[in-house]
Formats: C-alpha cells, sequence, structure tokens
C-alpha cells in the first residue's frame, strides 16, 4: 500500500514538472540509467553547473586561435594539441598569444600539448594522440564532467553559459556517442582488413599501407563504429585510461592494425562494456555540413551545441559569431569583472539544445539505440 502510494506521489511529480518545466525532465535520466542508486524523488533545482574539458586539435594556429576564443569560459579548460604539420611559428604565435591573454593568464585553464600529435590520417595513432590528450587532462585539470574533442573543422552554435545550462540538469556519466553495430559492407572494408600504421614507430607523418591477409571477425566482442566527434564521461575515459579490467587494454591492442580506428575504438570499448553501456546517448551532438550547403536557419535551429565541417574562412563562421554567440562578448572580457565565474548567464538558445535532448530522450530514442 505504502509502495503504491510511493509510486502515485512520484507519478503526480513528475508529471507537474513535464508541463511546467520541460527541463526538468532531464531529471528522470538518473533513473533510467541506474534507477537501484537514484532513491531521492527531489532533484536539486539549481544544481552545480559542469566544467567541461575540450580538446582542440588541428594543424591551423589561426584557425586553432578563432576556435579557442569562440569556445573559452572560465569554467571549462582547455588542451590544445598541434598536428605534426603545424609550424614552428605558428606554435610560436599561438603560445604567445596565450601567455598574454588576460583571460587565459588569470584562469589558467588552457594547456598546449608539449609535442605534435605525430599520426597518420585513418591510421590507429590518432586514437592514441586522444588517449594521450585525455591522460593529460586528467593529470592537470581537476573536477571536469565530460570530455569534448574538436577541431578545427568544427564551431559552436550557441555560447557556453547556454551549453553549461543544460549540462548541469544531466547525469555526469552520460555519454553522447553516435554508434551503431550495423556494419553492412564496411565489414570487408574495415573490420577484416591489417593495416600498419608507420606513425608507430616513424617521426615523419605518412599514410597507412595494408596487409595482403585478412582477419575474421571477433567473437570475444562485439564491433561499433560511429562518429569519432563525441562527448564522453570523466568516468568513462578514467576506465580507458586506468581501467579496473582489461577491456580497455585488450581492444587496444586489436585496434592497433584497424583502419578509422578512432570511429570504433571508443564506441566498442563502451558497448560491449556492462558497467558502460547503458550511459550512451546515441548523437554525437554535432550539426553535420554536407556537401550541398545547409541554410543558416536550418543550422540554428538544430538543437546541437557544434557544427561540424566549416572550411577555412568560412563567411558563415562570422554570422554565427554575431548572431549565435553574441558578437562582442566574444573576447570574453566581460568575465574579467565577473566575480563569480561559476555563475553562468544562458539566452533563450539553450531551449534549441533543451529540445533536442527531450527528442532524444524519448522512449524510441534512449533505450532502443543504445548499443544497438
Amino acid at each position: 500500500m505504502l509502495a503504491r502510494h510511493s509510486r502515485s506521489t512520484h507519478k503526480r511529480f513528475v508529471f507537474f514538472f513535464l508541463f511546467t518545466f520541460p527541463l526538468l525532465t532531464l531529471f528522470l535520466l538518473p533513473f533510467a540509467i541506474n534507477p537501484a542508486q537514484n532513491s531521492n524523488p527531489n532533484p536539486d533545482t539549481n544544481p552545480r553547473p559542469p566544467r567541461l574539458a575540450y580538446l582542440i586539435s588541428g594543424g591551423d594556429a589561426r584557425r586553432l586561435r578563432r576556435l579557442l576564443r569562440a569556445l573559452y569560459h572560465p569554467l571549462n579548460f582547455y588542451l590544445v594539441q598541434f598536428g605534426a604539420d603545424t609550424s614552428a611559428n605558428e606554435r610560436v604565435d599561438l603560445e604567445g598569444f596565450l601567455r598574454t591573454d588576460k583571460l587565459v593568464r588569470r584562469y589558467r585553464n588552457v594547456r598546449v600539448v608539449e609535442r605534435e600529435c605525430h599520426a597518420s590520417e585513418s591510421g590507429p595513432t590518432e586514437v592514441a594522440c586522444l588517449l594521450h590528450a585525455v591522460a593529460i587532462l586528467l593529470r592537470k585539470f581537476q573536477g571536469w564532467s565530460w570530455f569534448l574533442n574538436l577541431d578545427i573543422s568544427d564551431y559552436p552554435l550557441m555560447p557556453q553559459d547556454d551549453i553549461l545550462h543544460i549540462f548541469s540538469y544531466l547525469p555526469r556519466e552520460l555519454n553522447f556517442i553516435d554508434h551503431t553495430s550495423n556494419i553492412g559492407s564496411k565489414e570487408h572494408e574495415r573490420v577484416k582488413p591489417i593495416i600498419v600504421d608507420p606513425a608507430l614507430y616513424i617521426s615523419n607523418k605518412s599514410g597507412v599501407f595494408w596487409v595482403t591477409e585478412k582477419r575474421s571477425l571477433p567473437s570475444s566482442f562485439k564491433i561499433f563504429v560511429g562518429s569519432p566527434r563525441m562527448v564522453l564521461s570523466r568516468t568513462f575515459l578514467e576506465f580507458c585510461i586506468r581501467g579496473w579490467d582489461n577491456l580497455p587494454r585488450t581492444l587496444l591492442l586489436y585496434y592497433s592494425n584497424f583502419i578509422h580506428s578512432k570511429e570504433s575504438y571508443f564506441h566498442t570499448v563502451i558497448c560491449n562494456s556492462n558497467h558502460f553501456q547503458n550511459t550512451t546517448i546515441n548523437h554525437d551532438l554535432r550539426f553535420m555540413l554536407g556537401i550541398r550547403p545547409e541554410s543558416f536557419d536550418a543550422m540554428a535551429e538544430n538543437g546541437a551545441p557544434f557544427a561540424h565541417g566549416f572550411n577555412k574562412e568560412d563567411p558563415e563562421l562570422d554570422r554565427i559569431d554575431n548572431e549565435l554567440l553574441g558578437g562582442s562578448e566574444l573576447d570574453g572580457q566581460s568575465y574579467l569583472g565577473f566575480g563569480l565565474p561559476g555563475l553562468i548567464r544562458p539566452t533563450s538558445r539553450s531551449r534549441k539544445m533543451e529540445r533536442l535532448l527531450l527528442r532524444l530522450l524519448e522512449p524510441e530514442n534512449f533505450r532502443t539505440k543504445q548499443c544497438k
């Protein structure tokens, strides 16, 4: 009787908030992920904002600098990883900017990877560079909740305050990772071929080469593939780096001769782990720019916090700066006089991301698309 009354009260509570403040429906997500560990029916209506850890990678220092300025927030942490093709002058230019920028000097939340990343395009060394960056972030910065990898073809579509506001309402163990086990024709193109990545043992950047032999599909784990752009939780990445079982290390060995391993390694680890497979949302939080130009309004209204596929000097970037990111506020000077960097100030654009997440959390989009 008491149990039935408790369940009825909880349903009325949820029903009330679904129609008064849709964002609070995100509080139901912890019950879906691990109901046994969530017994408090009264969620915090003013949650503490998370801290995000960004990896920004690429070889063009000018584009790296622009992306960093567009992403910057005192709460977050940033790691810049140069490519092997970055010139010495470009590196000196960006490092000089970081030494003199008032915000960076005050909050000390930007680091540069000391050695450039020697990675072959489509090779497993891309995964090695990514894991190296994660290890640095875990060691140098404390208190971040999610890791996001962006390169110079990415750009934010809303201010960081909006992103932090929405992430404040999410369980910290969630992972946004586009994935599928429906490999189809990719089985013969990517899973069975064996490659060698010379960047594992040669400092000069070069392409991978193929071995004539093929291998069979694995039977001890299931292969997943997807987008190389992810939003991964700190707890999952600690598992990948310091894993308490051997799954991440075993798969790292397997993927050492796998083409496009960056598009499969983390996806396969998370979906073959009983502890993490129920923490996935099958989306990478990116709006993908296709071959055909997308309308600006479609991109702005999509709800994804980032877009991928911009070219150098893309004219849309200026429009994003002015119309979506706050124009002159991009330089972040308002933070210098803002004594409480932990207090975020979201705009109306946060509701677009809210609506996207609510769609992703609908029953037909959430559980049914986890590690399938």
